[in-house]
């Protein structure tokens, strides 16, 4: 099936050759993030040039998230400001992308009339199809079921060390609150083999880490044939981290999002067990009480995830674990969620991505009648948050005096003096620009930084 097609606009957008910027505006995740370098890539493929500013681009794209109601209502308040441009400048070209097209589809369009292209998550890598359509003088709406083919556009990389890699689209799971399945549609896994290959491109160009990405990442493989003699599925998210881990010039190797259900001791085993594979893992646990986790559909009990956690430790005594958590879900207590702030305090996260439960369309917990009050979300966000940041800083004193090895990322925009980047369990590293030759420090550079000043975040250090 095509893109459904409407009636034309009453002027057409002047053509790629008469229009040279670009403007894209990203919401929401990480997938997001990835989606959008590669429509970037389809663009300036096409002959466009990213623009100094939003409001001077020829086109303008806002890759849209739909997993809290705040992020969806910003998308609306941005195409207002752009639907005001178009009605002064006729050949401006507007495109929704992502999670809101394809959850609002067709009634995008009767609601800002301006818009040329609407799309759906699937169809990233048919930018340039699109497009056309749109200089033929349609609006477009491309939202239908897609097989999301093995991209060879070149992405526009946001940076020149760290690559995302997408290994899996989609997702399978039928979380209460959650909308992403039904606008990212069904799991669909890349074959290993297009995967190092794209890995070993990114070596070459000389990027050093690479995370790779999928909705539900363990879930990798699971669409693809094959069993091995032993009787187990021959294509796993383990099996991949051993197949790519040795591309030449990678130097690290990263993977979100997990899923608890499927987050095995294999897996651990493997992670402990290849250099590559950094200390860092991001494992939403999203309630820490069974009731909740029940309502929500996640298929896992606190006590799974405490022993996914404990074997992770075991393992790799230093890790860094994130996660996500949702408060407020219909009909949660007091009680349960003083259980969420006990398993925060147990575990000891070294970050975690909070959020106040937010109805969502077309999802089952949305119409359920024991909903909390906006005062009670606020309430329990913030003492959660109050929380989260306490558990931070403890986490943090830990380097305090030690010396860890950062892959210098850019530079400190605050102080140009500096550089910036990552330890290999995630910790945001500010430490002097130069070496103490006088060598400046360049993206990509691996050095050992000695940590003299911990925060809740980040930390600060000398060249060691």
């Amino acid at each position: 099936m095509t893109a459904t097609r409407l009636q034309p606009t009453p002027t057409a957008p002047a053509t790629a050759a008469e229009r040279r910027s670009y403007w894209i505006t990203t919401f929401g995740c990480q997938m997001n993030k990835a989606d959008s370098e590669r429509m970037a890539g389809i663009l300036e493929a096409m002959g466009y040039r990213e623009a100094g500013a939003e409001l001077e681009a020829d086109l303008v794209l806002y890759n849209t998230c739909t997993i809290r109601d705040n992020a969806e209502q910003k998308v609306y308040s941005y195409l207002g400001r752009q639907a005001q441009r178009k009605r002064a400048n006729p050949h401006l070209t507007l495109v929704v992308a992502g999670c809101v097209a394809q959850q609002e589809g067709e009634a995008l369009l009767r609601r800002v009339p301006e818009l040329d292209l609407v799309m759906g998550p699937q169809h990233a890598n048919r930018l340039e199809t699109l497009l056309s359509q749109v200089e033929q003088g349609q609006q477009v709406v491309a939202t239908e079921e897609h097989h999301i083919l093995e991209d060879i556009t070149t992405a526009r990389r946001d940076s020149s060390v760290c690559a995302w890699v997408n290994v899996i689209y989609g997702c399978n799971e039928r979380c209460t609150y959650c909308v992403v399945p039904s606008v990212r549609g069904r799991e669909q896994s890349r074959l290993p083999e297009a995967i190092r290959l794209e890995m070993e491109g990114l070596a070459a160009r000389g990027f050093k880490e690479i995370t790779l990405l999928g909705q539900n990442i363990d879930a990798y493989g699971r669409d693809l044939p094959g069993i091995t003699p032993e009787g187990r599925r021959r294509h796993t998210l383990t099996d991949l981290l051993q197949h790519v881990h040795a591309v030449e010039g990678i130097e690290r190797i990263r993977f979100a999002t997990s899923h608890p259900r499927y987050f095995t001791e294999r897996l651990i085993d493997a992670c402990a067990a290849l250099p590559k594979v950094c200390e860092h893992f991001h494992i939403p646990f999203q309630s820490g009480d069974d009731a909740v986790l029940k309502a929500m559909a996640r298929g896992y009990t606190v006590e799974r995830y405490r022993r996914i956690v404990d074997r992770i430790r075991e393992r790799m005594p230093d890790a860094a674990i994130s996660a996500d958590v949702i408060v407020a879900f219909p009909g949660e207590t007091d009680a349960q969620f003083r259980n969420t702030l006990r398993l925060v305090e147990e575990i000891g996260f070294d970050q975690v991505n909070t959020a106040a439960y937010s109805p969502r369309p077309s999802t089952p917990a949305a119409d359920w009648p024991d909903q909390l009050s906006e005062a009670v979300k606020v309430e329990r966000l913030q003492e959660l948050n109050a929380l989260v940041e306490q558990q931070a800083r403890r986490r943090s004193a830990r380097y305090a005096g030690r010396t860890e090895e950062v892959l210098v990322e850019g530079t400190n925009r605050r102080d140009p003096s500096q550089r910036m980047g990552r330890t290999r369990t995630n910790r945001l590293t500010f430490f002097p620009g130069q070496r103490p030759d006088g060598t400046p420090l360049e993206p990509g550079d691996l050095v050992n930084v000695r940590i003299e000043e911990v925060r809740a975040f980040s930390l600060s250090g000398t060249l060691a």
